[in-house]
């Protein structure tokens, strides 16, 4: 585990806000790319990614405090403490779909045509975040003898020999990527490419979320089980009405 990245004079740099940061970053010129060959507006999409990041992470931090609300009912500053981490994707994901609605028909943007472009800077960013992960500490792995297993530690930093989960979501992630970029042009209709790598991302998430170390108490299926089993319904059923139409 490697918390601090590095310290240059006197200032500290955390691993998963400086990994973060830097798959935002890269994510942004993906999407930059992504919307030139998309033929869309590459000015406003990247207006409406700046906009839509602060709304993600707020969403994100949002449901990872709601799934442990116990812990935060009497410490409301604790939410937004920076010192305290915690966030969960698929909060961050449902939030800036939301806000997208509105955001896009100002700007003049296609959501379908958008959303295939953004694909692409999330995918990107979230290789990074999960190297982030890694290097923190956070989201490891239950402990395991299996042939895959490593020494990592989780966020207490205590190490065992565990399934490195962060590791697994960052290479599925670079295998939805280059997907991605094969399929995307072959596909039906804008919006087909972010429902296909959603639903796909959801069905990964499920075996991963369960090779997780659980937290103290909880059983077999947790909320991000039920939140994936959603999504992939959720675009399964969008995938098919869409191609109908």
């Amino acid at each position: 585990m490697r918390r601090i990245l590095f310290r240059w004079h006197g200032l500290t740099v955390w691993s998963y806000p400086a990994l973060l940061y830097v798959g935002l970053v890269v994510g942004l010129v993906a999407g930059n790319a992504a919307a030139h060959v998309a033929g869309i507006d590459a000015r406003s999409a990247y207006v409406a990614t700046l906009v839509l990041i602060p709304l993600a992470l707020v969403g994100s931090r949002l449901l990872f405090v709601v799934t442990k609300w116990p812990a935060y009912r009497h410490n409301f500053r604790r939410i937004w403490d920076r010192d305290d981490g915690g966030a969960a994707m698929y909060g961050g994901l449902a939030l800036a779909l939301i806000c997208s609605v509105p955001l896009l028909s100002v700007l003049g943007l296609p959501i379908g045509a958008f959303w295939d472009v953004t694909t692409f800077s999330i995918l990107v960013g979230m290789i990074f975040a999960r190297i982030g992960c890694l290097l923190n500490g956070c989201c490891a792995g239950r402990p395991s003898q299996t042939w895959c297993s490593v020494r990592l530690p989780n966020h207490l930093g205590v190490s065992a020999r565990r399934i490195p989960t962060q590791c697994l979501e960052a290479g599925w992630a670079v295998v939805l990527l280059v997907l991605a970029v094969l399929v995307w042009r072959r596909l039906p209709f804008a919006g087909a490419l972010f429902l296909v790598v959603t639903a796909a991302y959801a069905a990964g998430r499920l075996p991963l979320e369960s090779a997780r170390e659980p937290e103290p108490g909880a059983g077999k299926i947790t909320v991000y089980h039920v939140m994936s089993a959603a999504m992939i319904l959720l675009s399964l059923a969008a995938l098919t009405v869409c191609w109908h139409q």
